[in-house]
């Protein structure tokens, strides 16, 4: 499996990922942020700060320009970071939650964004195996990550 133009880390089954503790992933393609999505966002969760959906007073606001949702940019987590991982025999991958989220350096419109990070943890479960990555959102042209989060997800086999 590939991950845009990148190759994903492949693993037979979730038990694989167990012994895989400690193993980088990605980084993976860049993702463009667009105004459009921020707009979306905002509809989606009636999040409407000036600071993401009034690209003129944003432009002369502190970023200088419009900015993403803090949200926005962790939920594209699954966009960014699960092609990263190529896992054989699986019923369903479900979200668990996060230990640790971090929002360091705001995403302007327009940017664009890709995670890399660690297999941080892998336990099993009687449902599945329990999944920690260390994630870093990077900005392109930027010394400061957006994010640094510990996502925990449920790998459940067939």
């Amino acid at each position: 499996m590939s991950a845009g133009n990148r190759t994903a880390l492949a693993f037979a089954s979730p038990d694989e990922l167990v012994d895989a503790v400690g193993t980088p992933i990605g980084p993976g393609d860049w993702f463009t942020i667009d105004q459009t999505r921020i707009d979306a966002f905002a509809a989606a969760t009636d999040d409407h700060q000036w600071i993401h959906v009034d690209v003129e007073r944003a432009a002369a606001g502190p970023f200088g320009a419009p900015i993403a949702h803090g949200f926005l940019t962790l939920s594209l987590l699954t966009a960014l970071a699960t092609p990263l991982l190529d896992v054989g025999g699986l019923a369903m991958g479900v979200n668990y939650g996060f230990e640790k989220v971090r929002f360091l350096q705001p995403v302007t419109a327009g940017s664009r964004v890709r995670a890399v990070g660690t297999i941080a943890g892998a336990e099993r479960t009687g449902t599945g195996v329990r999944v920690t990555q260390e994630l870093t959102v990077e900005i392109e042209g930027s010394e400061r990550p957006a994010l640094v989060a510990q996502w925990v997800t449920l790998l459940v086999p067939a």
